[in-house]
């Protein structure tokens, strides 16, 4: 599993990458775009932000996945938005914008699950190295 130092380089290397090649390496992984996730941290009220994937995108929503690589918890930025839902995404380094995040429900994460492996193989083989359901989380613009 990732360590949260790991975590860490992974997300300094990426913003790196993206800022060495003025965003034409790092906007996506495959056919999966790349944003930056912005949350306020729950503990610190912290500005904290994260480079993900979006795997799944149904008109206005992204649909990005708690994985943690696998890991029997969930990440940091999960929690923060559970804690405070309004988060501000940043997508293929386009400037920020308001959004809302919401945990799937069981309904919506049988629909999307298949969607979201069948776009990263990976995902599955996350699922089976833990025993906590990985969340997806459906992003949706504030305005």
């Amino acid at each position: 599993m990732p360590t949260d130092r790991g975590l860490k380089f992974m997300n300094a290397a990426h913003r790196a990458l993206l800022r060495v090649t003025g965003g034409r390496v790092g906007r996506s992984f495959g056919k999966m775009p790349a944003v930056e996730l912005t949350t306020v941290g729950r503990k610190t009220g912290k500005v904290h932000s994260v480079m993900l994937t979006v795997p799944v995108r149904e008109g206005d929503t992204l649909v990005v996945v708690a994985s943690r690589g696998g890991d029997d918890r969930n990440p940091a930025w999960f929690l923060n938005l559970q804690a405070n839902p309004v988060v501000q995404l940043s997508l293929q380094g386009n400037p920020a914008q308001s959004m809302r995040a919401h945990v799937a429900t069981p309904e919506e994460r049988a629909r999307l699950w298949p969607k979201v492996t069948a776009a990263y193989k990976g995902y599955a083989g996350y699922q089976k190295k833990t025993d906590r359901e990985i969340p997806l989380v459906l992003l949706d613009p504030t305005t």
